[in-house]
């Protein structure tokens, strides 16, 4: 059958776009957590980064308004660009919490989430190029998936050793916070997966 009316493609760009400015900021996280040097000016720059990011949602929602056929379901668009800019929020929220409580150095184990982030980050910038064509979406899911569930070790030792080895409780509250907002940003790409995945199996 002849499509008479084409599908509006330019969402996958815009979701590409969004991936690229999510893996930048989990890897300005990083570098902040490898290296306290300069921490307000560099989260003012994960902050702008942030800012970026919610504008690329907005366009994307008012975009999704004005399409009449969008290339795939309008729910689910609607969901990948929230459980994405989740991500990015998470990301954010992580530096954040280092000026807010004025945290002078992280565990370790901080920067291994930010690196799980930025591994999955780039996932879901391949998945979303795949996405038109659907090739290997699903393998890139599982494997954001499991990335997700190494962040989930990761933070249970953490929080163990923390737990075991901080005596100051005020210190234990900032560090545990920190870790359990890394972590949800972990879940949030997962949520990102799981979209993902609904769109390929939709269209097999």
């Amino acid at each position: 059958m002849v499509r008479l009316v084409p599908r509006d493609t330019k969402f996958f760009d815009m979701f590409a776009e969004m991936a690229t400015n999510i893996t930048d900021g989990a890897r300005l996280l990083k570098a902040i957590l490898d290296d306290f040097d300069n921490v307000e000016v560099r989260v003012q720059q994960l902050k702008d980064l942030e800012h970026r990011g919610d504008e690329m949602t907005h366009a994307i929602l008012v975009k999704l308004n004005s399409t009449f056929i969008t290339p795939f379901d309008r729910e689910d668009i609607h969901a990948l660009a929230s459980a994405m800019d989740d991500v990015l929020d998470f990301v954010y929220a992580a530096g954040e919490r280092l000026v807010m409580y004025k945290i002078p150095a992280a565990p370790a184990a901080a920067s291994e989430l930010a690196s799980v982030i930025i591994r999955q980050s780039e996932q879901l910038a391949k998945a979303v190029s795949m996405l038109e064509k659907h090739d290997n979406v699903l393998e890139i899911c599982v494997e954001i998936n499991r990335l997700e569930n190494e962040a989930d070790r990761i933070g249970r030792a953490a929080l163990a050793a923390l737990f075991e080895r901080e005596k100051d409780p005020i210190a234990l509250i900032k560090i545990k916070e920190l870790i359990e907002v890394l972590e949800t940003a972990t879940d949030k790409a997962e949520d990102a997966a799981n979209v993902l995945e609904s769109v390929v199996l939709k269209s097999a």
